[in-house]
């Protein structure tokens, strides 16, 4: 799925994660909290998911605030990971510069040489977010470009459904 988040200024960014639990609650993914992600959502704890599947011609977009989930439901998660999945983790300062790519290289060998069968303990820096929905939008493609969108809001009264005008 596309997270879309925005720092202090305003300034938006986007990028493809992987969604790793979805529910009543809202929707998950993980990553570092020092990544540009992790410190927009700091800075700015609401983020727009989008889900696309052109061969079908449809889009579902979800907004809504952001939270860290717990702790153990991050160690749990970060458990399952193939060993590979949670060295580089482990190693890695998201979105921070790095020399070459010859020493990530070599800091990802020598973790994994000290990591023997791991698994590995939960990088301090290294959890979940969890997206709680307050609306979606479902977009289907027309081939005349008449749209059909329908949204969904939250309210004290439960969802309230819209029409949108292509």
């Amino acid at each position: 799925m596309a997270v879309a988040t925005a720092g202090a200024d305003g300034a938006p960014s986007v990028r493809m994660v992987l969604l790793k639990e979805w529910g009543p609650e809202g929707f998950v993914f993980y990553t570092d909290y020092g990544s540009r992600k992790g410190a927009e959502l700091a800075a700015n704890p609401r983020a727009a998911l989008l889900f696309f599947w052109q061969p079908v011609g449809r889009q579902v977009r979800i907004e809504g605030p952001v939270e860290r989930v717990g702790q153990e439901a991050s160690r749990r998660y970060f458990q399952t990971r193939p060993l590979r999945s949670q060295v580089a983790a482990s190693i890695s300062q998201q979105s921070q510069p790095v020399a070459t790519r010859a020493e990530l290289e070599a800091a990802f060998e020598a973790r994994l040489a000290e990591a023997g069968e791991g698994p590995l303990e939960l990088p301090a820096r290294w959890g979940g977010f969890r997206v709680g929905p307050e609306s979606f939008e479902f977009w289907q493609h027309q081939d005349d470009r008449l749209h059909d969108r329908i949204r969904y809001e939250r309210s004290d009264a439960g969802w309230r459904m819209s029409r949108l005008s292509p």
